[in-house]
C-alpha cells in the first residue's frame, strides 16, 4: 500500500494526472454552493428598507467607497455645461456726491455695480463706510476711466461741470449721462461739448429721496438714448446702465427730450408753482384740517425743501415753463371772475331791480337807504380790487336808491 503510493506520487506522469483530482477533492466547489442560495420572491411593491438597514448600508458603502450612491454617482457621466458668465460689473463715476448723488448711487450698489465719486464737497468719510471711492479732483476720477460719467449736479451748474471734464483722460466710448429735471438743455449741451465717439444718454428719475426711500418700485424713469453707437461696447454698456433702474422696479419711459419738457411743464413746474405760491401763505396745522388741506400743507412741505435754485431751473431751462406761468396767471383770473360776477349779479337785482334776496326780510324805506349806502360802499371796493374790463366803475354808478 505504501509502496503503491509512493509510486504514485513519484510518478511524474501520474502526478500531473491527479493534480486536478487531489485539488477537487480537497478544494471546496463554491459554484455547487450557489445552487443552494434561497431565492427572494419578486414583490410588485417592495417593502422600503428599515431606518437600520438604511444607516447599515450607508456605513458599509462609506467605509468600503463601494456603496450605492458611489457606484451611481462614478457611473454617470457628467453633462452640465458650466453657466456662462454674465458681463462685467460696470464703473460708475458720479459728478456731484450730494444728497440725490448718494441715493442714487445706492441703487447703482445694489445691482452690484461700483460707484465713483467726486463733489465739490468732501465726502470722503460718507464713502469709506458705504465702499466707494471718493475722488478730491474731477481729473482723478476720469484716470480711473469709469464706463458711465453720470452728472448730478445742479441745473444752474450743469455747463460749468460739463465744460471741466478732463475728456482726454476717459475712455473714447465712455458713456456720459445726466440726471437733471429739465432734458433738452442738457442733451443740446453734451451735443456742442463732448467728443463724438462719446455716448448721450438724458435721464430723469422721476423721484428723489423723499419719494423713493421705501423703494423704486412703479416710480416713472424718463431716459432718451441720444448718441449710442451700434459697434462695440457702447450699446451694451447702455443697456446695461439703465436696467439698474429697471432691476430695482421703475416703470421705464422712453421719451424724446423735447416731450420729456412739455410734459414736465405741465405737471412738475405747475407743482412746484403752487407750493411755492402756498408757503407765502404761511400756511398752519389747524384742530379741523380736512384731508385736502392735509395735502396742501404736505405739497408745500415737499416743495419748500428743494432749493429754490432747483425751482429757478425749471423756469429758466425749461422753454415751456412761461407759457404755463401765463396760463395759471390767466386760470387764477378767471376763477376771481366767476367769483366777483356771480356777486354783482347780485347786488344789481337787489340795488337796480329792486329784488329782494330770497331768504332776507323786506326792507322798510329808512333800512332800504342805509343798504343802499352799504351796497354802494361795497360796489366801489369791488370796482377796485377786479379787473377794469370786467367790472368798471361806470357800470355801478347808474344804481340808485
Amino acid at each position: 500500500m505504501a509502496s503503491s503510493l509512493r509510486h504514485f506520487v513519484h510518478s511524474p506522469a501520474a502526478a500531473a494526472a491527479s493534480t486536478p483530482s487531489l485539488l477537487s477533492r480537497f478544494s471546496p466547489n463554491f459554484c455547487t454552493f450557489a445552487a443552494l442560495r434561497p431565492i427572494r420572491p419578486f414583490s410588485a411593491n417592495p417593502k422600503p428598507p428599515t431606518a437600520a438597514e438604511q444607516e447599515q448600508e450607508q456605513y458599509a458603502g462609506a467605509g468600503t467607497g463601494t456603496g450605492t450612491g458611489a457606484e451611481e454617482e462614478s457611473s454617470v457621466p457628467t453633462t452640465e455645461l458650466p453657466e456662462p458668465a454674465g458681463p462685467p460689473a460696470l464703473r460708475v463715476g458720479i459728478i456731484g456726491f450730494g444728497n440725490f448723488g448718494q441715493f442714487i448711487a445706492r441703487g447703482i450698489q445694489r445691482q452690484g455695480h461700483a460707484v465713483l465719486a467726486t463733489s465739490r464737497s468732501d465726502y470722503s468719510a460718507y464713502c469709506a463706510a458705504n465702499g466707494i471711492r471718493f475722488f478730491r479732483s474731477l481729473e482723478a476720477l476720469c484716470e480711473e476711466q469709469p464706463d458711465v460719467l453720470l452728472v448730478c449736479s445742479s441745473i444752474l451748474s450743469t455747463e460749468s461741470v460739463v465744460r471741466a471734464i478732463p475728456f482726454g483722460k476717459l475712455r473714447p466710448d465712455t458713456i456720459v449721462a445726466d440726471v437733471l429735471s429739465v432734458k433738452q438743455f442738457p442733451r443740446n449741451l453734451l451735443l456742442e461739448i463732448l467728443p463724438p465717439e462719446f455716448g448721450i444718454v438724458c435721464t430723469h428719475p422721476m423721484f428723489g429721496p423723499e419719494s423713493g426711500k421705501h423703494g423704486w418700485n412703479m416710480l416713472p424713469f424718463v431716459y432718451d438714448k441720444v448718441r449710442i453707437a451700434e459697434e462695440g461696447d457702447q450699446k451694451a454698456k447702455c443697456e446695461q446702465f439703465l436696467s439698474i433702474f429697471e432691476r430695482e422696479g421703475c416703470r421705464m419711459e422712453e421719451m424724446s427730450c423735447e416731450e420729456h419738457d412739455r410734459h414736465a411743464a405741465g405737471s412738475q413746474f405747475i407743482t412746484h408753482t403752487i407750493g411755492r405760491v402756498l408757503a407765502q401763505l404761511n400756511l398752519k396745522s389747524t384742530p379741523i384740517n380736512t384731508k385736502g388741506y392735509e395735502t396742501l400743507l404736505q405739497l408745500t412741505k415737499n416743495t419748500v425743501s428743494d432749493s429754490f435754485d432747483l425751482y429757478y431751473g425749471l423756469f429758466m431751462y425749461n422753454v415751456n415753463a412761461t407759457e404755463q406761468m401765463e396760463k395759471l396767471d390767466r386760470a387764477f383770473e378767471q376763477v376771481k371772475q366767476m367769483l366777483y360776477g356771480r356777486l354783482h349779479d347780485i347786488l344789481r337785482k337787489q340795488i337796480v331791480e329792486r329784488v329782494p334776496v330770497p331768504g332776507s326780510p323786506s326792507l322798510r324805506p329808512r333800512e332800504a337807504q342805509n343798504s343802499c349806502a352799504a351796497a354802494r360802499e361795497e360796489t366801489n371796493h369791488l370796482s377796485q380790487v377786479v379787473d377794469v374790463h370786467t367790472f368798471s366803475q361806470a357800470a355801478f354808478s347808474t344804481a340808485k336808491c
